[in-house]
């Protein structure tokens, strides 16, 4: 693994950290993909136990995917590419057969809330924020795999109330949408409950274990189902998502034209 991705076992538990503080942990693509070989890894490894996954320092989880690499994103194809990336990822963390746990401090968004959302348990520090600001940065769209994983989690009223608003959701109103089972009060915290949560995980029966998290996955299937390249297609080929692109890129807003 890169220095952006940092891996430490300690007693069966594989504890994973997304290491771009500088960036507040923005996503490259190696970085995605190191996420899916750890999970493949660690999934056929019988002496892991369960997975921890954090980013560097208190301001970020993961700030999203790091949005130069969308600068040569010019065609359909080119868009379709990328989600089929990310649902790899976000595949392969759900498939993996071992308890994964998310520890989040400060913010959470985009691909970094996407992989938070697929994890089994999520805990969060009291300045955890956690949401998919697109419609105010970017101007894209989620792909149809991972509005289904979050209507899942969160019911469709509040899915479309974050991506609409383009706000975050604070660390309480996380916990009482059941997306945090716990809020601890600063980063410190929030490592340690996490290492302790794995460690319990970790002494239960692992066939039960596994069975809740395919039952699960199978239960959020039929949803996973229905197309959406179309509605891809139409937001990355836009001129509004290179107008995004751009003015975040500039620190600049966005002038948004609809086409």
């Amino acid at each position: 693994m890169s220095d952006e991705l940092l891996i430490e076992r300690r007693e069966g538990i594989v504890f994973v950290t997304l290491n771009r503080p500088q960036a507040r942990n923005a996503l490259t693509f190696p970085m995605y993909e190191g996420l899916a070989t750890l999970a493949a890894e660690a999934g056929a490894d019988e002496a892991v136990k369960a997975i921890v996954i954090t980013g560097a320092g208190e301001k970020a989880f993961a700030a999203g995917t790091d949005i130069s690499q969308f600068t040569s994103f010019r065609s359909a194809e080119d868009a379709l590419a990328y989600e089929a990336r990310i649902d790899r990822v976000l595949s392969a963390l759900e498939d993996c057969p071992k308890p994964t746990i998310a520890a989040i401090a400060g913010a959470c968004t985009g691909g970094g809330a996407a992989i938070a959302a697929v994890c089994d348990l999520r805990l969060g520090a009291a300045n955890a924020r956690f949401g998919f600001p697109i419609a105010k940065t970017l101007g894209n769209t989620l792909s149809m795999a991972n509005h289904a994983r979050l209507v899942a989690l969160l019911g469709p009223a509040r899915v479309a109330d974050l991506i609409f608003t383009a706000r975050l959701m604070e660390a309480e109103e996380m916990k009482a949408a059941g997306l945090l089972s716990e809020v601890l009060p600063d980063h410190a915290a929030l490592q340690a409950r996490a290492a302790e949560l794995a460690a319990t995980v970790a002494g239960h029966a692992p066939l039960t274990l596994r069975a809740t998290k395919m039952a699960l996955k199978r239960l959020r299937a039929p949803l996973r189902a229905v197309q959406g390249d179309d509605l891809v297609a139409m937001c990355f080929t836009s001129r509004d998502f290179q107008e995004g692109v751009e003015a975040f890129l500039a620190r600049r807003p966005a002038v948004w034209q609809g086409r």
